[in-house]
């Protein structure tokens, strides 16, 4: 059971929240504050001062006054005016993930709501009814406000959800759970729909793949680099030591570690090694700044996690008007990372390129055909990647940086975060099935040059991919062997191998 405060939510929490593999609850210092916040809401109602959202409408209607008759009404349209979410649906780890960050930012209690809206929230996650929220139709300011309008349509019982493996009316998911509908009261519409929770859910899930994936990247490279005979020496720690970033640095001791107790005779003979091209001299430098890129979001999204972004905010004797909800910081961030990850999907669509062209694979068969010319072997694979490396590219180009005005330019500069965070979640994607073309060719490279002839480690590298993707004699439909090299790197198969602590340091 994780339970929600508002203060100290995980993205790790969130991935096994939206992976189904804890329940949730709301901490009950976290009731205490929402009832004191609720409690002077309630107050200011009976108030003739006008107070955003509560008495008034919003946007650019925030002038206009409401009758206290009229407040509770006025919730409701705001969840059901908010629903225009278009397109295919989010998926349904998305969809909790966005529930369970929105509950921990109702539980810091500067919402003023009531404690029952986070624990209904906690409900439906914990009963797996999953609101059916279509992927766009947010500019990321007032926050994700489609998205969180169709979760908060669940709550009152009203659009579809998924339950039980079925999509169907939320009512009859709320019913079958033996739970209510909720009857919104006065702020508790805004409150739930004022939000970055869906691009940060986004971020949350895709940060944990590149995370895997930046291992994948790594040890694919090293892969790569004893097929291709590679000099280790831009990987020895005194030349890190003098440009210390640190995921430089993280970079090349794994790759030391990983090259230890190479048997290739690199260093000896007329014909040794002295530079080798980029795509493997400095794998450091551009996996380091992708790896310190990750870092960085990280820093971000777990601030994120545990802010409140709704609007207007309570505090003490004071209701405060703010921007809160303004989806910048997670735009920039989200951006950064889908530049980084074609930074690394780039390089390894080039070491690609170098396994099977014969004039540049150090001896290796032309595209690693077993009898090229009758055979092509992989060389339509590397158009594969480079095909979805331009798709990334596309996809690298900042939405952050094209803001259109909205609400009769009241809300005159959003930040397009949800924007950025699809177009991260395509760029894993499609960076993982380069990695994994990589992954194919560098392993059957291995293959070519014989038993033992790469490292203990990447020995055991070798042999648990083998297990999951068997290697080939003749061409073949390679569909399914890069599908299901996908599936190796996304399962993180390769995050438990371990290097040793002596040569890394």
């Amino acid at each position: 059971m994780i339970q929600l405060d508002g203060m100290g939510l995980s993205v790790e929490d969130v991935v096994s929240i939206a992976y189904g593999r804890d329940e949730v609850s709301i901490a009950a210092s976290s009731i205490e504050k929402m009832s004191a916040s609720r409690r002077f809401v309630e107050e200011a109602m009976i108030s003739s001062q006008p107070v955003y959202a509560l008495n008034t409408g919003v946007g650019l209607l925030a002038n206009i006054a409401l009758g206290h008759s009229e407040i509770e009404e006025m919730q409701v349209n705001l969840v059901r005016s908010h629903c225009c979410g278009v397109g295919q649906p989010l998926s349904r780890e998305i969809v909790r993930g966005l529930m369970a960050i929105r509950a921990n930012v109702l539980a810091k209690g500067v919402s003023g709501i009531r404690p029952v809206i986070a624990e209904r929230i906690c409900d439906l996650l914990n009963c797996g009814i999953t609101p059916v929220i279509p992927a766009r139709g947010s500019v990321g300011a007032s926050g994700d406000l489609a998205p969180l309008a169709h979760m908060a349509l669940t709550l009152i019982g009203e659009g579809d959800a998924e339950f039980e493996g079925k999509v169907r009316p939320s009512l009859e998911c709320l019913q079958a759970a033996g739970l209510e509908p909720l009857q919104l009261q006065a702020k508790e519409g805004i409150s739930l729909l004022n939000g970055t929770q869906a691009m940060l859910s986004i971020g949350c899930l895709q940060l944990h793949e590149l995370e895997t994936l930046f291992v994948a990247a790594q040890t694919t490279a090293a892969l790569t680099m004893e097929a291709l005979r590679g000099t280790p020496v831009p990987f020895d720690a005194r030349l890190h030591g003098v440009r210390p970033h640190p995921g430089q640095v993280h970079s090349a001791a794994h790759i030391r570690g990983l090259l230890a107790e190479s048997p290739i005779p690199r260093t000896q003979g007329k014909n040794r090694r002295i530079q080798d091209a980029y795509c493997l001299r400095c794998i450091p430098q551009v996996h380091g700044a992708a790896w310190d890129t990750i870092r960085e979001a990280r820093r971000v999204f777990e601030i994120e996690l545990n802010s409140a972004t709704d609007n207007p905010l309570v505090f003490d004797e004071d209701i405060l008007s703010g921007g809160n909800f303004h989806g910048a910081p997670l735009a920039l961030t989200l951006d950064y990372l889908a530049i980084a990850i074609c930074q690394i999907a780039g390089i390894s669509e080039r070491r690609t390129e170098r396994l099977l062209n014969p004039t540049l694979n150090e001896g290796l068969p032309a595209f690693l055909a077993s009898t090229p010319g009758i055979e092509s072997g992989l060389m339509i694979a590397q158009v594969t990647a480079a095909a979805l490396y331009a798709e990334m590219r596309v996809l690298a180009t900042p939405a952050s940086t094209g803001s259109l005005p909205t609400s009769g330019n009241q809300e005159d500069f959003v930040s397009m975060g949800m924007t950025s965070a699809l177009k991260l979640e395509q760029s894993v994607g499609l960076a993982r099935t380069i990695i994994a073309i990589e992954l194919l060719a560098a392993t059957r490279a291995l293959d070519f040059r014989g038993e033992g002839e790469t490292t203990p480690v990447l020995q055991e590298v070798v042999r648990r991919f083998r297990e999951h993707v068997p290697g080939w004699t003749k061409d073949c439909v390679l569909s399914t062997p890069i599908k299901n090299a996908d599936k190796f790197i996304a399962a993180g198969l390769l995050n438990s191998i371990e290097v040793s602590a002596a040569v890394v340091a």
